[in-house]
């Protein structure tokens, strides 16, 4: 049942990416382009996607566990750190940039857009690079 709902809930958020142009980095960079070709209409987007989701969240911490675990994986740290401004910062000129964020990139590999298949190659490495120096700076 686990994965059945997983599986239901993957391919309902990449339908909501595809229909809502998330999945077009065209739109997400006219978006991005405030002083030039602006297309305000994935701002709706991102509000639907908070009402949709802030009672979603209530009801959950109403919980005292997840429907498919024993605990709830919640963040600890509270404060901002040097990794977590800097990958914020490298999220952020990567999208604005591609207009491409992991999710959507995903979700448009189907279309095997050349430029797509390029970033989706780039984000894998970035992530593996990623992994390996924050590991290697563990280790030290």
């Amino acid at each position: 049942m686990r994965i059945l709902i997983t599986l239901v809930s993957g391919f309902l958020f990449g339908v909501g990416l595809i229909l809502s142009g998330m999945s077009n980095p065209l739109k997400v960079s006219n978006f991005l382009d405030v002083f030039g070709n602006w297309d305000p209409s994935l701002a709706f987007v991102m509000g639907g996607a908070i009402i949709v989701t802030m009672p979603g969240f209530w009801l959950i911490q109403r919980r005292k566990s997840p429907f498919f675990h024993d605990f709830f994986h919640l963040p600890t740290q509270t404060e901002f750190d040097m990794p977590l401004v800097a990958g914020a910062s490298i999220f952020g000129i990567g999208w604005g940039l591609a207009g491409f964020c992991p999710g959507p990139a995903l979700t448009s590999l189907p279309f095997a857009n050349t430029g797509t298949l390029i970033f989706v190659l780039a984000m894998l490495s970035g992530m593996m690079s990623a992994k390996f120096v924050t590991q290697r700076m563990c280790q030290t």
